[in-house]
């Protein structure tokens, strides 16, 4: 079969359908320390328990789609001198358990990592996975640049994107990916009113009646303290 064939397969039937239609849905948990330990810990129902358990069970890739997987996810995100890669991080892993959280995915991915051999077959006559650096990435590189991909790869592009923004949410659901982004979550902070060369700026100063209630610097470690009554007495 030659590309054009290969292309009709996996984009003109159900199976295209679903690549060319796919989108990802926010992915809002950490499967980290969350799930894999159990469950979300307090307030779960018996059925939302049984569906946890139900999630663990088993995988969904096999060992040479987690391999194919493995290699595209260090490529979205490789290691540099801030942060480790995307494996290191069990990425995979994630993706993994999100094609069991959203069996809607499941066809999606499947066909695109189907469609990484015809591709690679196509180009090099091997299969996706016998594939050197390089070969991989004159195929990553015909689907990672939407504006730059031939129409015929739009099916690819969506895929790629869809894989792109699964491995991106499971890297930034890690500690890793937190500090590689710089957040810190809520801190507490201090405000001592608007800074002095702004004022100076615009010919206002800060009003001394409100200087009592700025937060200091030495302060914010200190606990707040209420009264048998609710009120703030320090």
């Amino acid at each position: 079969m030659n590309r054009r064939d290969n292309l009709k397969l996996l984009f003109t039937g159900s199976l295209g359908a679903g690549i060319l239609m796919t989108g990802c849905d926010p992915v809002d948990k950490s499967v980290q320390s969350q799930v894999f330990a159990g469950g979300t810990p307090g307030g779960r129902t018996e059925e939302e328990n049984l569906r946890d358990a139900k999630l663990m069970e088993g995988t969904f890739f096999t060992d040479e789609e987690r391999k194919k997987l493995d290699t595209l996810v260090d490529i979205i995100m490789p290691a540099d001198s801030e942060s480790p890669a995307a494996t290191e991080l069990k990425v995979t892993d994630f993706i993994d358990f999100m094609m069991r959280d959203q069996p809607n995915s499941q066809t999606p991915m499947r066909g695109g990592l189907m469609w990484l051999d015809f591709e690679a077959d196509e180009k090099f006559g091997k299969t996706f996975n016998e594939l050197s650096k390089d070969e991989v990435l004159a195929i990553v590189d015909e689907v990672a640049w939407p504006d730059k991909a031939k129409p015929e790869y739009l099916g690819g592009v969506r895929w790629f994107n869809m894989l792109r923004n699964l491995t991106c949410s499971g890297y930034f659901s890690t500690e890793a990916g937190w500090k590689y982004m710089g957040y810190v979550g809520n801190t507490p902070n201090v405000w001592d009113g608007v800074p002095q060369n702004v004022l100076d700026k615009h010919g206002l100063s800060n009003p001394e009646q409100y200087q009592s209630l700025y937060l200091k610097p030495e302060d914010r470690g200190t606990v707040a303290v209420w009264d048998d009554e609710g009120n703030l007495i320090g």
